[in-house]
């Protein structure tokens, strides 16, 4: 007797289809923070640009501050805040590039988010810190001299330390050269990884000589803005095949 036939049930998902959807809304919103990333920084500019900090000099400085505490305040946050955002594209492209180099990827996200990571806890950025709004008050609520000098002193060691070359400023270039190895492996387009091994070679050259030859500086600036722009828009074309993560 021909048995009656069953209703057709849904195909199950294969191992990874729905990890896949995951990553594919990972890809959507790291790539969005590369392009808000850059955008951040570029508003940060055009304060620096509208009023632009002194870089040397405690007094200076704190009077700077005090006569133009929201704009500093405003560029300093602008400089800092968006670190996160990195962090979110280097994950991103490590979830992305790990089938291709799962090693070399986890290493060079590692070495290439740290940095940025680190510049939230330390809230510094080579255009001055917010530490330097709290002296800057004190500062100005001073009622000797002598007491002035103290905080023009505690100024003068926070700018000699933006000043200084950083290790950790070393390890962003370094992370990007290692994440642009993998990409020539696939996944990402070569044009970005080509791009990202001219940025992370000049990067690290620029952030040892950036005080003696701050012109290396500027164009490896703006080679890392476009590399964020590429990789973000990358990312946000990018569709994970099932399995894939």
């Amino acid at each position: 007797m021909r048995q009656p036939k069953r209703a057709r049930s849904a195909r199950p998902l294969a191992p990874g289809e729905e990890a896949s959807d995951a990553w594919s809304a990972l890809y959507r919103f790291a790539g969005a923070a590369a392009v808000l990333f850059v955008v951040l920084l570029i508003a940060a500019l055009v304060i620096d640009f509208i009023a632009p900090p002194p870089v040397h000099g405690g007094t200076t400085t704190l009077e700077f501050i005090a006569a133009n505490k929201a704009l500093y305040i405003s560029e300093q946050l602008l400089w800092i805040l968006p670190s996160i955002l990195p962090v979110i594209v280097f994950v991103a492209l490590f979830v992305a590039l790990a089938p291709v180099g799962r090693s070399l990827a986890l290493l060079a996200a590692v070495v290439g988010g740290l940095p940025w990571a680190l510049l939230l806890a330390v809230p510094v950025s080579s255009r001055g810190s917010l530490s330097l709004v709290y002296l800057s008050d004190m500062y100005a609520s001073a009622g000797t001299e002598r007491d002035r000098s103290v905080f023009a002193t505690a100024a003068e060691a926070i700018i000699a330390e933006n000043n200084t070359p950083a290790i950790a400023g070393l390890l962003s270039p370094v992370g990007i050269f290692l994440i642009s190895l993998v990409m020539l492996r696939g996944v990402m387009p070569r044009a970005v990884a080509w791009l990202g091994l001219v940025t992370g070679g000049l990067g690290v050259f620029s952030e040892a000589l950036r005080f003696a030859v701050p012109e290396f500086y500027w164009v490896y600036g703006v080679l890392l803005w476009a590399w964020f722009i590429a990789v973000g828009v990358s990312l946000m074309r990018l569709r994970p095949t099932p399995g894939n993560g």
